[in-house]
């Protein structure tokens, strides 16, 4: 407890908290009985009582949550340090927590700062990395893992509380959702990788009318980021974010300047 006097309040060094749990097993539910079935994978696996929640959202009378709003809210009542959006029609095989765990680990020695982690996903070279066994192939492993990943699978993707990553809230849909949060934890520094863990998807998706809305509107969130030119105030200053030479050599010039001032005030 810090010794500060007279505080009205107790005050908690947040550094020496931790999560209650070590997973949050979230999941949106549109039929119980195939839910129940990888709930039950997931005990089997090792996700029992002492280490694992497991929280959902009914749509099983019809979509009262859309993908991006549905994990906005898991995530907001999770108490896990690790956040695993899934699939219900997920079903754990071999690998358990113990293989997760072990999975995360190597990330934690890799990358200090990733943030999400999942068993499909497109590289930055445009090839992708697959760990899974579902309708398109038996046991399958491409790509040398772990690798790095700018969009996730939505059947399995794992956030890790310590580096919290939202979606976008002007989305919506059931679709892109891991492209969209691997976007938001590059925007936040941090990072996405395909892991070794391997697990049964009894679906292949589906690229669907639904699918092209929810692209349609995924392109033209982050077409309005990228594309422009962001001239913010501050208390302190305008920020400049440059696109093209001429933006970049007038946000020199300016930083520039902003240092000669720094140094003759302050030394």
């Amino acid at each position: 407890m810090p010794a500060f006097a007279h505080l009205p309040v107790v005050a908690r060094d947040a550094a020496t908290l931790a999560p209650a749990l070590t997973f949050s097993i979230c999941t949106l539910v549109t039929r119980p009985e195939e839910y129940a079935a990888m709930a039950a994978s997931f005990l089997a696996g090792g996700f029992d009582a002492a280490q694992a929640e497991y929280l959902y959202l009914d749509n099983s009378r019809g979509n009262a949550w859309d993908a991006y709003a549905g994990l906005a809210r898991l995530l907001a009542a999770s108490r896990g340090r690790y956040v695993v959006f899934c699939h219900q029609d997920v079903r754990l095989l071999a690998d358990g927590a113990a293989a997760l765990l072990a999975r995360l680990a190597e990330l934690d020695r890799l990358d200090p700062a990733w943030a999400l982690a999942g068993n499909c996903g497109g590289l930055p070279n445009g090839d992708t990395a697959i760990r899974i066994s579902d309708p398109y192939g038996e046991d399958t492993h491409r790509g040398t893992l772990p690798a790095r990943a700018v969009a996730l699978d939505e059947n399995f993707i794992v956030l890790r509380r310590e580096a919290p990553i939202g979606v976008s809230a002007d989305i919506g849909g059931f679709h892109l959702y891991g492209a969209d949060l691997c976007l938001q934890a590059t925007l936040a520094g941090r990072s996405a990788w395909v892991i070794d863990f391997h697990l049964r998807h009894l679906s292949g998706g589906t690229v669907d009318l639904g699918f092209c809305d929810v692209q349609e509107r995924f392109q033209a969130r982050y077409a309005a980021l990228f594309g422009r030119r962001w001239h913010i105030r501050t208390n302190a200053t305008w920020l400049h974010v440059p696109v093209g030479l001429r933006d970049r050599l007038l946000a020199w010039w300016q930083m520039r300047r902003r240092r000669a001032k720094a140094r003759k005030r302050y030394g």
